[in-house]
């Protein structure tokens, strides 16, 4: 271990940095600017100090990049831990950046063997990662914008939200462009609304007719004209910005899809049962490359927040939900199980042993990605596919229905 340790409390504009030495002595404390001057000053400070490891709050970001470029241990520690063992340093509530700091270069010292220095992910995994995480903020975007253009439609139009199963679809959209209230689409028969299909590709089942009979149906809300015009503007500005947006998550959805299966690990994660490519890329961009990340199944199941929390004192003893986990990890293995259960029997069989017992849909989903877990981990330490005749429980399942 160093003789030094340093803290850094990151911040948007100004981080705390404090280095100690092996005693817990303050050698040097210092406030950086973010921006390239103050991060170049950042590291010659801590080159000057023989590049100590540095304790910080977050796993990613800028600062985590420039220090690791920089050939500096990063030991990312849990807000959650900071908050724990700040009253081993006062006992009252105040708060500073430069306190912080001095707390997490003094907890390295102390408890640096509990943390696991963070490990450069390789270059391909940090594409993978940009790619899915952006998707990811641009869906969430998208699905916000939506149900906003849902809500506004169901106020004075109802029929124009019900025609199409999906509001964002790209048809439903060109809809809205193009008949943004009740009064434009008042002339719109079989044959305008064939012709509408036609040129917008439209690959549904339903006929000219029923989509009309869908839209007719509806109720018409009685509306002012001046207050029916300003919500037909509204709705046709969010059907244009909602337009671009579907086109280019589109587009990175093909692009996420032909990186991961370029990779090695991602073909391991697709070999599983639905896992498709999309999922198979969020599972991967958040598990990384570095296997000595996870030594076994259960930090991983951990980090997924997919196993629960235990707390027992005495004859007292409760189980809880995981809030502190990485969430991006949690939805797309749940994504995966509650996929796969349609697909494996094994996992069907899981998940009606868990609503059997009384949990509710999401719990039991939880309880078949706990029980993914063990597979997934094995397959990627083992750089093996998903092979169900060597899934010994999914085997003897197998088996045992059969006889």
């Amino acid at each position: 271990m160093s003789t030094f340790f340093a803290g850094l409390d990151w911040a948007s504009r100004t981080h705390a940095v404090c280095v100690i030495d092996e005693r817990g002595t303050v050698c040097k404390q210092f406030d950086v600017a973010h921006n390239a001057a103050g991060l170049a000053e950042l590291q010659r400070h801590l080159a000057a100090c023989g590049k100590p490891p540095v304790a910080i709050e977050r796993p990613s970001g800028l600062v985590v990049d420039t220090l690791i470029e920089a050939g500096l241990t990063v030991v990312p520690i849990h807000p959650n831990a900071v908050k724990a063992t700040r009253p081993r340093y006062r006992s009252h509530g105040a708060k500073s950046d430069a306190t912080d700091a001095y707390l997490l270069a003094d907890l390295l010292r102390t408890d640096g063997h509990r943390f696991k220095p963070l490990m450069p992910q390789s270059d391909e995994i940090h594409a993978l990662r940009a790619l899915v995480r952006g998707r990811d903020d641009l869906v969430a975007t998208r699905v916000q914008l939506a149900n906003q253009l849902r809500t506004l439609l169901e106020s004075f139009w109802p029929g124009a939200a019900a025609i199409f199963a999906e509001i964002d679809s790209p048809i439903a959209l060109a809809f809205i462009e193009r008949f943004p209230t009740p009064d434009s689409a008042a002339r719109l028969g079989p044959k305008r609304m064939a012709a509408f299909c036609a040129q917008h590709a439209y690959s549904g089942r339903r006929s000219p007719q029923e989509l009309l009979a869908r839209l007719r149906q509806a109720p018409v809300p009685v509306c002012a004209k001046l207050q029916m015009q300003a919500n037909g503007e509204l709705a046709h500005g969010l059907a244009r910005t909602l337009e671009p947006l579907v086109e280019q998550i589109r587009l990175l959805t093909n692009r996420i899809e032909h990186h991961v299966a370029s990779l090695d690990d991602g073909r391991i994660l697709m070999s599983f049962p639905r896992a498709g490519r999309v999922c198979a890329a969020q599972i991967l961009a958040e598990l990384g490359s570095v296997r000595e990340r996870f030594d076994s199944d259960e930090r991983l199941a951990a980090e997924a927040g997919v196993a629960p929390v235990t707390y027992q004192s005495g004859k007292s003893r409760a189980v809880s939900f995981r809030w502190a986990c990485n969430h991006r990890l949690r939805a797309a293995l749940t994504c995966l199980a509650n996929n796969s259960r349609h697909a494996s029997a094994w996992a069907a069989h899981i998940y009606a042993q868990a609503r059997a017992r009384g949990c509710d849909h999401p719990h039991a989903v939880r309880i078949l990605a706990r029980a993914w877990v063990r597979v997934i981990w094995r397959a990627w330490i083992d750089r093996k596919p998903y092979q169900p005749e060597l899934h010994r429980a999914a085997a003897q399942l197998l088996t045992a229905t059969a006889g």
